[in-house]
């Protein structure tokens, strides 16, 4: 078990890489404001993404039925479905979009983005539903193989174009080449099926997910659309590059915190009835796993962000150096969120992450008040941190509500992360108290890791 472990986090680690490599090779290679032009295109895609997310690759591996081949058909019909409307949306408000963001000109390239949604939902399901018996390479080398060929294809690209171009067509690259592997690494034929009472189940089941994912877009792309509008395209490339920096690596490990848990919680799901405790047990497991990886995340960042902004992206994004510390301290407290929302959507219940996201979300208007009159890029992180810490609050609630479990086990655990983030967060607030805080963050680190009784017995049984 310890080396599916290990396989999903490394898959998904190297799939984030190449294409955190190439973000960085994009910036170093063309203008500040050409970065920030480029950064958009992430926010027209969660425009039409948000709108149509309805959790069909959880589903197929949460549903007892997810080796059923006519069920699968019919959730990949139901994908290509939706994809096809997310891309006639996204050309039909590409005009909308470039307005909003007040760059015209560049209207044309949302609408070549319309073949993105397109091509992402004709990938095979097979790759999700092998995840149900914890066969991941499929999965794996469908993200790891699109992003090396996307990050091949910048030495062309920058040739052909030289400008906000290369991350247009660099995002067509990876998409069609997804799809290809998905295909090409399946055990089954590819068919679609429209089947009414899969998709009325499936909206049955993917309706928070769908509101969710407009939080989520609230969340990702609300504060970059703040920036965006209210400080110019400049600002917008440093305060995407600090989300690029510090978002990746919460991505990965929620990403590899899901693949690897979800398949267990939702087979001890179902008797939980009979015997709730081996349930509860990887669910402590799954909570202290997530914790753990998060305050090594804000500690890395917080020791190697500055040195990577300097060396890969050089002069032109100094500015971002002084916040990479609030960065990394509210991608930190939004991975916690990871635990309880995986754990509560292992049991069905899909509305978990949409009211902690609506936490979050519920923090913009305050942030862009801030923002547009006068407000800094601080300000707007500060408000984001705050707002994280609401939204733990609210997603452990919730998971304790609807699974009628208890988490005090993890308490201390709890407690030692908050400590941890207190800890990074002295080096924000007092610069000259930067070595205190690094040393205590890291001498914290023995007590948490001792906390976790759950997180090791699973370490100890994998192994």
């Amino acid at each position: 078990m310890l080396r599916k472990a290990l396989l999903i986090l490394s898959g998904n680690a190297a799939a984030s890489l190449l294409l955190f490599a190439r973000n960085l090779v994009i910036a170093r290679l063309i203008a500040v404001e050409d970065y920030g032009i480029a950064s958009t295109f992430a926010i027209a895609m969660s425009v039409v993404e948000m709108a149509s997310q309805l959790g069909l690759q959880q589903m197929i591996v949460q549903a007892r039925e997810g080796e059923d081949p006519h069920f699968q058909a019919a959730l990949q019909g139901f994908q290509v479905l939706r994809g096809v409307i997310s891309g006639v949306v996204l050309f039909l408000a590409a005009g909308l979009v470039a307005d909003f963001l007040i760059i015209p000109e560049v209207a044309w390239a949302y609408q070549v983005m319309a073949l993105v949604p397109v091509l992402n939902a004709l990938q095979h399901f097979d790759i999700h539903r092998m995840n149900r018996d914890l066969r991941f390479w499929p999965l794996i080398l469908t993200g790891a193989v699109p992003a090396l060929l996307s990050l091949a294809a910048l030495w062309p690209l920058t040739v052909w174009f030289g400008d906000y171009r290369v991350m247009l067509f660099a995002l067509i690259v990876q998409a069609a080449i997804a799809t290809i592997t998905s295909h090409a690494t399946a055990e089954r034929p590819y068919r679609l099926v429209l089947d009414r009472q899969i998709m009325a189940r499936s909206l049955a089941f993917g309706w928070p997910l769908l509101i969710n994912g407009f939080l989520l877009f609230a969340v990702f792309q609300g504060d970059k659309l703040i920036v965006g509008r209210e400080l110019g395209m400049a600002p917008l490339a440093i305060f995407s590059m600090g989300v690029t920096l510090t978002l990746t690596p919460t991505l990965v490990l929620g990403k590899s915190a899901q693949n690897f848990f979800l398949p267990q919680l939702g087979r001890l799901a179902t008797s939980r009835d009979e015997d709730p405790a081996p349930f509860a047990t990887v669910a402590q497991a799954m909570l202290q796993a997530t914790l753990l990886s998060s305050c090594l995340l804000v500690l890395a960042i917080l020791l190697l962000g500055p040195m990577l902004v300097t060396v890969a992206l050089g002069d032109k994004y100094a500015e971002l150096i002084p916040l990479l510390a609030l960065f990394a301290v509210q991608q930190g407290l939004r991975s916690f969120r990871t635990g309880p929302n995986v754990i509560a959507l292992s049991g069905g219940h899909t509305v978990n992450a949409m009211l902690s996201n609506a936490v979050r979300v519920a923090s913009l208007p305050l942030a862009w008040w801030v923002i547009a009159r006068g407000g800094s890029i601080a300000s707007l992180l500060t408000i984001a941190v705050i707002a994280e810490i609401l939204g733990f609050v609210v997603a452990m609630a919730m998971a304790q509500r609807s699974l009628s479990l208890s988490f005090r086990p993890s308490w201390p655990a709890i407690a030692l992360s908050a400590l941890i983030i207190l800890a990074v967060g002295v080096t924000v607030v007092s610069p000259g108290l930067a070595t205190l805080g690094l040393w205590a963050s890291a001498i914290l680190f023995v007590p948490l890791l001792w906390s976790m009784k759950e997180f090791r017995h699973n370490i100890r049984a994998a192994a």
